[in-house]
């Protein structure tokens, strides 16, 4: 029979594994010095960007990390961590962890990973200043439809010269 801590360990380190195949990006922060209430607010902004902070023993998310993969991430696992699971768009929630990171400093991100690519703490900040998707939609959007409009303002003028070219010709004309 085993005890209950090898089985809570073993239940953590699958919820982990499943967690990762599950996820598009996972963020390992380091918590040491942040008071619950806050933790607990973290978790809810995280929520509304459909992400999730899981806090485990660190032996057990480095063998989880070892076992889906991503052993380049052990090394961040060091003192209080946790790991952010992201299901959908990175950006907002690398947004939000910094916009954390600035009201309460204690909270480090460490590093993660994006579709199995190492992303160091640098990466993820330079994540955090991209303009949001609907942005860089419109951005393209204006881009592909520059040239197209710029066509039209031309063909338009000059279809405006040659009208008043005949106009000026039908003048001298009388």
């Amino acid at each position: 029979m085993k005890k209950l801590g090898l089985i809570f360990k073993e239940a953590s380190e699958n919820r982990i594994k499943d967690t990762l195949k599950e996820s598009e990006a996972v963020f390992i922060v380091r918590y040491s010095g942040v008071a619950s209430p806050d933790l607990c607010s973290l978790r809810q902004t995280l929520k509304g960007s459909k992400a999730s902070l899981f806090v485990v023993k660190n032996s057990v998310a480095r063998r989880a990390l070892k076992e889906s993969g991503l052993e380049s991430l052990v090394k961040g696992i060091e003192g209080p961590c946790g790991l952010v699971f992201i299901k959908d768009e990175p950006v907002p929630v690398s947004k939000s962890l910094f916009d954390f990171v600035k009201e309460h400093e204690h909270l480090k991100i460490e590093g993660g990973s994006l579709k199995k690519k190492v992303l160091e703490k640098k990466d993820i900040e330079a994540m955090s200043k991209l303009p949001s998707k609907e942005v860089l939609r419109a951005h393209v959007v204006v881009t592909l439809n520059s040239p197209i409009s710029g066509l039209v303002i031309t063909l338009n003028q000059v279809l405006a010269k040659f009208v008043y070219c005949i106009d000026q010709i039908r003048q001298n004309k009388h």
